[in-house]
């Protein structure tokens, strides 16, 4: 049996021309190497598996081909070009960086730079991953690289440039590979399976190229597998039974129950796709695929954006164009919520459910409408209802004192009147002018006109005064409250009794463990300035944070101890008072230390020795 060779190995490219989907990289190396404008250096980076090495030995057989063709590319017929396809070329080196990364391969491989190629004109060093090399061989290999000798060219090749050091970067001549796309990748292909003898569908090859995702290694590598699967023959359905990909009648027929919303269908749909082992993951990301694609088909512009297979697309315009755009942006948010959610779910499969509940819902629990340009989201409402207004009882109005007696009757009948009061005419004004008709308040409906009362007697008094307003009657209690406590005002201060209060608050704080609030209070010092006044003095800011830290509790001591709420005080900080008696407060660190080397002067000496620090 004859040794097999993978796809991705036997078909990899041997000249520029062959190269797919990378045009932009091949032509300027051609052009570089007819119009002999090579660089010392060339970093190839861009995604896996889209020709970053393959160009890189192309071109390392091309600069070294002794009959070059006109076009740039190799003969293939040379020795050289000979030597390089049976993988016994001395003038070409590879070096993978993932295995060889230490400082020490690298000054190996600049050893090996100092010498000139036996055959053919450049010495070709080829370093495939190297964004793995350590900052030290990256150091170590910086100045070789910018300054090599003429005969020596470097290829360096990576799939995260971000990780090169920008001094590499700026002595390489980057190349940027994108990745290939899926029309190159289905026309690659056929080429192969043609070259192989190989029945496949046109629809099959897509899917294997939507599967890659732009790596044509990993496409050749899964044509392999589904050939050895199928036994030479490629159809749509083996495909996605090998690839483990849903076919996509599934979402057709979920949207079909979703948009009747059909939940027995849907739910019976999703538990056939569960028997057949798909997970909910990988379904709620399909499904979001799927809308994504329905919403590109819409517009023709966007079309191009479409990545489906080309018996699907008539399929996809039609649902696109029956499926209004506001409920395909509503199923999207659904999807996308349920996407987030689901691995932190603890119930996995009525997780799912749920997202598919609410999808088949989505026409019900909201109604969109378009407005201007947008799409404004509206919540549904149940039919309109009255507002409810609670009854108030009427207000009964007494009359005022003085004024004629109204029948209860009359007031039933009448309502309520309002009353408005007149000053009373003086003496001289009363025996020339009678006293006006009291003015009668306007009603209006539905309460009607109140009847006129009859005139009060001559000798009749007016009438008094309204009672008193609430704020009044506050205003008053409060006033009465303030005077009752300023006759109720305890002692005022005085040296003997403030000085108890400030000593008993202090075996207070020491009884309650405070004692460095009580320090501070023993060393500060107060003096009073006025009845209810006193100012507390310290000497450090420290002392006076403490005691504005205890105000609360010092001030509501000195109102119980005093009997009296009016008492006030303020810390003042004063660094010029020094109290004549020494205060007893304990010594610091290196108060300590000038005591200890007073007493015991080998102290000094003990700690000079042995390097010790007072703190």
């Amino acid at each position: 049996m004859d040794h097999f060779i993978v796809s991705a190995r036997k078909y990899r490219p041997q000249n520029f021309s062959t190269v797919v989907g990378q045009a932009h990289i091949t032509t300027t190396l051609k052009n570089a190497i007819l119009q002999q404008k090579l660089a010392h250096a060339f970093l190839f980076c861009g995604p896996r598996g889209v020709g970053k090495t393959t160009c890189a030995r192309i071109l390392a057989k091309t600069i070294n081909c002794e009959n070059r063709q006109p076009d740039g590319e190799a003969c293939n017929t040379c020795n050289s070009c000979v030597s390089f396809n049976q993988g016994a070329s001395l003038n070409i080196h590879e070096l993978d960086a993932a295995s060889n990364n230490s400082v020490d391969d690298i000054r190996d491989l600049t050893d090996q730079v100092r010498f000139m190629p036996q055959a053919g004109r450049y010495k070709v060093y080829i370093i495939d991953e190297v964004h793995m090399l350590s900052q030290a061989a990256f150091n170590a290999f910086l100045k070789t690289l910018e300054e090599p000798p003429p005969y020596a060219i470097f290829i360096l090749a990576t799939t995260e440039k971000h990780k090169i050091l920008p001094t590499i970067l700026s002595r390489c001549q980057i190349f940027d590979f994108k990745r290939i796309t899926d029309a190159d990748t289905v026309e690659h292909l056929e080429e192969i399976v043609t070259k192989e003898h190989i029945t496949a569908e046109k629809a099959a090859l897509q899917v294997i190229a939507q599967k890659s995702e732009g790596c044509m290694r990993d496409a050749l590598s899964t044509l392999d597998k589904i050939v050895s699967f199928t036994g030479g023959s490629l159809t749509y359905t083996n495909t996605l039974e090998h690839l483990n990909i849903l076919d996509e009648d599934y979402f057709f027929r979920f949207i079909d129950h979703m948009r009747q919303q059909d939940l027995a269908g849907s739910l019976l749909l999703l538990d056939e796709i569960n028997k057949r082992g798909f997970d909910g993951e990988m379904l709620l990301n399909e499904l979001a695929g799927f809308f994504r694609n329905l919403m590109v088909c819409r517009d023709p512009r966007s079309l191009s954006l479409l990545e489906v297979v080309d018996s699907f697309k008539e399929r996809y315009a039609a649902v696109a164009s029956a499926t209004p755009m506001a409920w395909l942006i509503g199923a999207v948010n659904i999807l996308s919520s349920a996407i987030e959610g689901y691995k932190p779910a603890r119930n996995k499969k009525l997780h799912t459910e749920m997202a598919f509940i609410r999808l088949t819902y989505l026409a019900q629990a909201v109604e969109w409408s378009a407005e201007g340009s947008g799409m404004v989201q509206k919540k549904t409402t149940d039919a309109i209802r009255p507002v409810r207004f609670r009854k108030i009882a009427p207000l009964e109005v007494k009359e005022p004192t003085g004024s004629a007696p109204v029948a209860a009757s009359q007031h039933a009948e009448n309502g309520a009147r309002l009353i408005i009061e007149t000053p009373k005419p003086s003496t001289a004004a009363a025996t020339t002018t009678p006293p006006p008709a009291v003015p009668e308040a306007k009603a209006t409906s539905p309460i009607p006109k109140a009847a006129a009362p009859s005139a009060p007697p001559a000798e009749t008094k007016p009438a008094t005064r309204p009672a008193m307003g609430t704020l009044q009657k506050i205003r008053q209690e409060m006033q009465a409250r303030s005077q009752a406590n300023q006759q109720s005002t305890g002692t005022s201060l005085s040296e003997p009794v403030l000085k108890q209060a400030w000593e008993g608050y202090i075996d207070m704080l020491t009884e309650q463990k405070s004692h460095t609030t009580a320090s501070n209070l023993k060393m500060a010092r107060w003096e009073i300035t006025g009845e209810n006044n006193f100012d507390i003095f310290t000497e450090t800011v420290l002392q006076q944070r403490f005691i504005e830290q205890e105000r609360s509790g010092l001030i509501e001591h000195l109102h119980r101890f005093f009997n009296n709420r009016y008492i006030t005080y303020q810390v003042i900080l004063d660094t010029s008072a020094v109290s004549e008696e020494p205060v007893d407060r304990p010594l610091n660190r290196k108060e300590q230390y000038a005591l200890m080397v007073s007493e015991y002067p080998l102290v000094r000496e003990l700690r000079e020795r042995l390097g010790l620090d007072v703190e």
